[in-house]
């Protein structure tokens, strides 16, 4: 079996590393020269909350030959149409291509490689970029986690997918995917929408009392939106958050305030790659996180989402540089929680 990680940045990195010190056999790709020069020469070096290095299949894109069994795709979503139409050829016929993007991006992959060719994963773990051949790991080795799935039908393709992922951590292969998906795709607009427009880590938002505060409406909001869709949110690493912190009643409304960082324990020191992304000068992608949720609560329940809405549009204030990244924009929200 061929197998291949497109878009070899910081996850990407820690994935292909830890695949190939257990034993299997990946390609890394990405765009990036020096990077790729780097895994080629010294290979793959993982640091923060795992301190190894392993030699890597390294290429480039134009490197890139034959077909490949399995993709997973890590790139970013707004070049998703023309990466996934270079990517076509490289695809085999009975292939599959496994978008382990944020938020809700498999009818955009199936729509150029096909449904049959397409399936998901939400991961539970985060990473930090930092190059020549490195990344930081910035999840405690315990919470790796993968949900896998397909809302196509083709549950036979995950298997060999399965097998490649559980080389770095726990696969849980979910049947009811959307909602693995919805329920990582709140915790993205909670955690890293804020952390986009703060500058915090997600550590740093549990420790600040208003900014976890907005943090909890902002999971309300996203739960609350799943009932309206019908959208059943699969727990995550074990626990029901849908029910944790989709409170109704003060009681619970407090409860959810104080497991708030107990839940997030793990990923203290994770920074959102939106926030990477704008101090490095370009546009992230804050509108397939927050927006995205919004836009999927107002296409098929006609539910407004004010909070996800605000976060949105603040990033893009940033992005414009109409704002400045900091904690003094959680002031916006002074009126809504």
């Amino acid at each position: 079996m061929r197998a291949a990680i497109y878009g070899a940045g910081a996850m990407g990195t820690v994935l292909g590393a830890y695949i190939t010190k257990n034993g299997g056999k990946i390609d890394l790709i990405s765009h990036n020269r020096e990077h790729i020069a780097a895994l080629k020469s010294g290979g793959a070096h993982i640091v923060g909350e795992a301190d190894f290095t392993v030699p890597v299949s390294a290429l480039l894109p134009e490197e890139m030959t034959g077909r490949y069994d399995v993709i997973f795709l890590m790139t970013k979503q707004r070049s998703n149409a023309d990466i996934l139409q270079f990517l076509l050829p490289y695809v085999a016929e009975d292939g599959v291509v496994c978008t382990m993007q944020n938020g809700l991006p498999e009818p955009g992959v199936a729509a150029v490689v096909g449904k049959q060719r397409c399936c998901g994963c939400a991961v539970s773990w985060g990473a930090t970029f930092l190059g020549r051949g490195s990344a930081r790991l910035t999840t405690r080795t315990d919470g790796l986690e993968f949900a896998l799935g397909t809302i196509y039908g083709n549950a036979e393709k995950l298997k060999p997918v399965a097998d490649l992922l559980s080389l770095m951590g726990k696969v849980t292969v979910e049947e009811n995917f959307l909602g693995a998906r919805w329920s990582k795709l709140t915790i993205n607009c909670a955690f890293s929408g804020l952390s986009a427009l703060t500058g915090y880590t997600f550590g740093q938002i549990c420790d600040d009392k208003f900014a976890r505060k907005v943090a909890q409406a902002v999971l309300k909001e996203c739960f609350d939106a799943a009932v309206a869709c019908g959208i059943r949110p699969a727990k995550v690493q074990g626990h029901n958050v849908a029910k944790i912190l989709g409170y109704r009643g003060a009681f619970k409304k407090w409860l959810s305030y104080m497991i708030i960082p107990v839940a997030m324990k793990k990923h203290r020191d994770i920074i959102s790659g939106m926030y990477c992304d704008i101090k490095a000068g370009k546009l992230c992608e804050i509108d397939f996180i927050n927006g995205v949720a919004a836009d999927y609560a107002a296409r098929h329940a006609g539910v407004e989402m004010p909070l996800n809405r605000l976060i949105q549009r603040t990033v893009h204030q940033i992005e414009r540089g109409e704002l400045e990244i900091s904690p003094e924009n959680l002031a916006l929200f002074r009126n809504m929680v």
